[in-house]
């Protein structure tokens, strides 16, 4: 044995590691999951770095919303929504650009999407108008949670063979808006806070709830490709909106989402309507024919 080396460290390194060590080095398990790629499946490690920041940041956003509705800081806990709307609609798009989806990006959204958009608009709500109303207010409010829950839980299901061009029922980000600019708008203008608010505000977020769970299709604007070119009239359209919300960003957001979530049941009630039209029709049509 060569002087210059420890004869104990030489006797340690060479030892076999014991179970405690073997446990202690694999305390944070590389993440494993199955792909298939070319009709082919293999185990791929790790995770992907960047949509999965963006993932984070609306995580972040959505208890940073909670902690400033609860301090009675509104105009920041919505302010902090809306950022995290923006991240939530970023990370999967550039999952997609980036070919880095995987099955942990999806659970981790809907994670995330359940704490910004299920549990923070439900207490800022109630830090806001529902408390007044004692146990209907936070009845109300955890009707919105377990609502926002039951969708995600439906969407995860679903999204293989969904269409990608509608959600079914109103995606919890949308009905998150409908909630949390109400708050920002009133506040806003410092409407004081009555019986009568509290229980508009009970009305509103009960809606928000129950449109997430219901079988009524919403346009998804996933269609929307940002690689290739699209009309300019597109271009137009994005200028217009972005200079209307600038007027008064809570009042304009708040009315933009009063209108989305009202556009699935208008749009099921005509869809109705003209498949009765049509039935009509062929049913004259056969009784001439007879």
């Amino acid at each position: 044995m060569s002087p210059d080396i420890d004869p104990k460290l030489d006797k340690a390194e060479s030892a076999p590691v014991d179970g405690n060590q073997e446990d202690a080095s694999n305390f944070i398990e590389e993440h494993e999951e199955e792909i298939s790629q070319d009709g082919k499946k293999f185990r791929r490690k790790g995770i992907y770095l960047l949509p999965n920041l963006l993932t984070t940041g609306a995580l972040f956003a959505g208890f940073y919303a909670v902690i400033a509705g609860m301090g009675g800081d509104f105009h920041s806990a919505c302010a902090a929504l809306v950022v995290a709307m923006f991240l939530d609609g970023m990370d999967g798009r550039v999952a997609r650009l980036t070919n880095t989806q995987s099955a942990f990006g999806a659970e981790y959204d809907s994670l995330s999407d359940m704490v910004a958009f299920g549990v923070a608009p439900a207490l800022i709500c109630f830090s806001w108008a529902l408390s007044g109303l004692g146990k209907i207010g936070w009845t109300v409010a955890f009707v919105y949670v377990a609502c926002a829950a039951l969708r995600l839980a439906r969407f995860n299901v679903q999204r293989a063979e969904a269409d990608k061009r509608f959600f079914v029922g109103l995606a919890s980000p949308s009905a998150a808006g409908l909630v949390v600019f109400m708050v920002w708008a009133f506040s806003s203008y410092g409407v004081e806070v009555t019986r009568l608010m509290s229980i508009m505000a009970a009305l509103v977020t009960g809606i928000a709830g129950l449109l997430m769970v219901i079988n009524v299709r919403y346009y998804s604007f996933k269609e929307l490709d940002f690689k290739n070119p699209v009309p300019f009239f597109l271009i137009l359209v994005i200028v217009f909106v972005i200079v209307v919300v600038s007027w008064h960003p809570p009042t304009m957001l708040f009315l933009m989402a009063v209108s989305y979530a009202i556009s699935g049941p208008l749009m099921a009630i005509y869809l109705k309507r003209k498949k009765k039209s049509a039935e009509r029709m062929v049913s004259h049509v056969n009784t001439e024919n007879h």
